[in-house]
């Protein structure tokens, strides 16, 4: 997949506030980045730099680790010239998830790409000691990558929780029990800056850094615990308590089944795609038996798309913007399954609106993690090339 880093709408820098060289210097470093690689006659017709300037700046790069030297470009009848490609794993971040049996760390590289992953099965406990052998995993982790020459710019965890507004607690941690966790427990013994982030947002931020063209949407997650997250002019909108995009805690049902929350007919509990599996029944079973058209199975999965279809006029009825499905079970739906949901909210929406786009997400394997390491990553980015 291509990245390029989300330029904002904002007024440029003034000359005053960066040295000449120093602007130069952060194009140039935008321009490979963007482009993956470039030669010295690129940069001058590019960007109309000398070459002398050029030069200089390589070598700072290079010197930074920032540039590694290529193969020559293919010669049209004069001298060949020096390809110089952007070294996107000279900095990585890791992004780590906390299940109730194990913990899966990846570590991606400047362009969001996934360079290492390692799992480990570890039985949640809400302790320090739990903690500390964690972060024990992760410092192995971290210190494998930095032997092959890569800077470990932080950890960020991604959270089956909501988040305090200061990134400093865990104000609602139902799933995991962890309610008032806080981030000096979390990574008490890691060797590294970190931050916590609920992990729809995480994935939303994925979204983000991989599709340019996202401005206004809610996301949908459809894990084995539903949860979402909203974009808002190309960016995550949180809300003063971190909390926007809970949409698995509306009710949808008034007086229907109990959510884990506590709470009486919440989407959960009828979204979840663990409502579509009989005892024993494996999501993928499901939809196998689906398409084979047993009747039960899609009397089931009509009735799992009508209440989909309730929560989507819900949430637009308030944000009506585009909607993204994804997560686990969005992987099994089809064209035909997307567009009979989408039909079904037109249906619901008392005011007919037709004008807004119902699709599926990147679905990414991972895509939560991936997110929340980008939470590193792209600051730092951002400070590289002045974007």
């Amino acid at each position: 997949m291509e990245k390029k880093l989300r330029r904002k709408d904002q007024p440029v820098k003034a000359q005053s506030a960066l040295s000449v060289k120093e602007a130069n210097l952060k194009a140039m470093t935008a321009f490979i980045y963007t482009q993956g690689s470039a030669t010295k006659q690129m940069f001058e017709h590019e960007l109309g730099l000398s070459l002398p300037t050029i030069t200089q700046n390589l070598r700072a790069m290079e010197a930074d680790g920032l540039i590694v030297k290529g193969e020559m470009q293919q010669s049209t009848g004069g001298r060949k010239a020096q390809i110089y490609a952007f070294a996107a794993h000279s900095s990585v971040a890791i992004g780590v998830r906390i299940q109730t049996t194990r913990i899966t760390a990846i570590a991606i590289d400047l362009n969001g790409k996934s360079v290492a992953t390692r799992q480990r099965t570890l039985p949640y406990r809400n302790n320090d000691a739990y903690y500390q052998r964690m972060n024990g995993i992760i410092n192995d982790f971290a210190q494998e990558l930095a032997k092959q020459g890569s800077t470990v710019r932080g950890v960020a965890f991604c959270m089956q929780g909501i988040v305090s507004a200061d990134g400093q607690s865990i104000t609602f941690g139902k799933i995991m029990n962890n309610t008032g966790l806080k981030l000096n427990e979390l990574s008490h013994g890691l060797n590294y800056p970190s931050l916590m982030i609920h992990d729809s947002d995480a994935s939303a931020m994925a979204e983000l850094w991989f599709d340019h063209n996202l401005k206004d949407a809610v996301c949908i997650y459809l894990e084995r615990r539903p949860r979402g997250a909203v974009i808002v002019d190309g960016s995550l909108y949180q809300g003063p308590n971190q909390c926007n995009g809970s949409i698995e805690h509306m009710t949808l049902i008034p007086g229907g089944n109990t959510c884990y929350c506590g709470q009486q007919g919440c989407m959960d509990t009828y979204c979840s795609p663990e409502t579509l599996m009989e005892d024993g029944e494996s999501l993928p079973g499901f939809f196998s038996v689906l398409e084979q058209g047993e009747q039960e199975h899609r009397e089931r999965f009509s009735q799992w798309l009508d209440y989909m279809a309730l929560a989507v006029t819900n949430i637009r009825s308030v944000l009506a913007g585009d909607v993204i499905i994804s997560g686990e079970a969005a992987q099994y739906l089809d064209d035909d399954d997307m567009a009979g949901l989408r039909e079904r909210v037109v249906e619901h929406t008392p005011f007919g609106t037709t004008d807004f786009t119902l699709r599926k997400g990147m679905a990414l394997d991972h895509q939560d993690i991936i997110g929340a390491a980008l939470r590193f990553v792209e600051p730092y980015v951002r400070e590289l090339c002045d974007m």
